[in-house]
């Protein structure tokens, strides 16, 4: 009897990695084809750490285009000379982009709309990259009455080819206080992802990867809250601060993937690891868009909305601190993607459909799995995600 192989099963992921981009990445100093591979190795797809001058941003983009990794370029010459500099470099396989500046306040927007407009006069196809506050900076930071206006004044002056911000929320006092969230967390991913649609860009988010006070150790908790929340949102690119340890006399920094002195700690596997779990179902995310998202629990948090059900979901209960409920669409596809805002308990959500079409869970591997009946209950880990897809009608 000839055998008959079993048919492939049937997942998510048909498309493009996503995008992981490493603040602080290999340095100058170590820009080597081996040390640009390790990064790779650890499941990042782009890098980024300022150069004193364009000889060495060459250097560091030869040794980059090894391992396959896009750098985002920042010399002297970029911000003296941006358009000689954008034209040196426009046509290098490893050039991800141009940084100018990290964190700027809305006093400075008109002078970095005229560089980005002077760069992307020679180049228009690479993103200029400029990374703004989060809501727990003040008035005097942003340089606006409140943060709406900061985000929307960027937004309207300076032509940057995505909106990116930062904001780490996992917090922790003395070494035995409790890790605990940022109130407004969800509040600026709101204003953000809202900004972001609006204006027809890219939303790129960060999440936490060097402590330092009062930032703990990432746990593979942290990872997950940060990182599936924000892509619940929206998210296009994912962002880590940081991959090598940075030194500063001002910041205790430490236990980033790589430590100062370019060795690997902890933090390495844990990151290489997670990064394969985010690309093992990055087809729920990449090329996503939001269609709605709304929170569940007795109190939700500041700034959002609670979760309303539509069809095919009937209804969706969840126990202890809520999820984060997101639809997403991309082309017939669609995905309802629950995050369990709990760093430190699982939950149970239960979903009832309402029959009007066939739903899988889609698995951490992306593979799809058909459920059978109209009710579906599933336990998430603190941080964690489950996700269902259908076809649209």
């Amino acid at each position: 009897m000839t055998a008959v192989a079993a048919e492939p099963a049937v997942t998510v992921n048909d498309g493009p990695l996503l995008p992981i981009f490493a603040w602080e990445g290999v340095p100058a100093a170590e820009a080597t084809p081996e040390r640009f591979k390790e990064l790779a190795d650890a499941g990042f797809t782009i890098s980024f750490s300022g150069a004193p001058d364009n000889a060495t941003v060459t250097k560091m983009l030869d040794a980059a285009e090894t391992a396959g990794v896009k750098l985002y370029i920042s010399s002297a010459e970029l911000h003296s000379d941006p358009e000689g500099t954008a034209r040196l470099f426009k046509n290098h396989p490893a050039l991800g982009g141009y940084h100018l500046v990290d964190e700027p306040s809305a006093k400075s927007f008109g002078d970095l709309g005229a560089w980005t407009r002077r760069i992307q006069s020679v180049d228009a196809e690479h993103p200029v990259y400029i990374n703004l506050l989060p809501t727990y900076g003040n008035p005097e930071g942003w340089g606006t009455p409140d943060y709406a206006t900061y985000v929307e004044r960027f937004l309207a002056e300076v032509p940057t080819q995505q909106l990116s911000y930062d904001h780490y929320p996992i917090v922790q006092g003395a070494a035995d206080s409790p890790v605990t969230l940022r109130s407004d967390f969800y509040e600026n991913l709101e204003i953000c992802s809202a900004a972001a649609r609006e204006a027809n860009r890219p939303l790129w988010t960060f999440a936490l990867l060097v402590a330092h006070t009062p930032y703990p150790i990432p746990t593979l908790a942290h990872l997950r809250l940060q990182a599936y929340s924000d892509l619940a949102y929206g998210t296009d690119t994912l962002q880590y601060f940081t991959y090598w340890t940075p030194v500063s006399t001002i910041w205790n920094f430490h236990e980033a993937p790589i430590n100062p002195e370019g060795k690997r700690t902890p933090t390495y596997d844990l990151v290489k690891a997670f990064n394969a779990e985010l690309q093992a179902v990055r087809g729920v995310f990449v090329g996503s868009q939001v269609e709605s998202v709304g929170h569940t629990g007795a109190a939700i948090p500041a700034g959002t909305k609670p979760f309303a059900a539509a069809a095919p979901i009937k209804s969706l209960q969840t126990e202890g601190t809520g999820v984060v409920a997101s639809r997403l669409a991309k082309g017939d596809q669609r995905f309802l993607v629950l995050v369990n805002r709990d760093l430190h308990q699982p939950t149970t959500a239960t979903v009832e459909f309402d029959g009007s079409t066939r739903v899988s869970a889609v698995a951490k591997d992306g593979t799809l799995q058909p459920l059978e009946g109209a009710t579906h209950s599933v336990a998430i880990e603190p941080g964690d995600v489950a996700i269902y897809a259908w076809q649209a009608e």
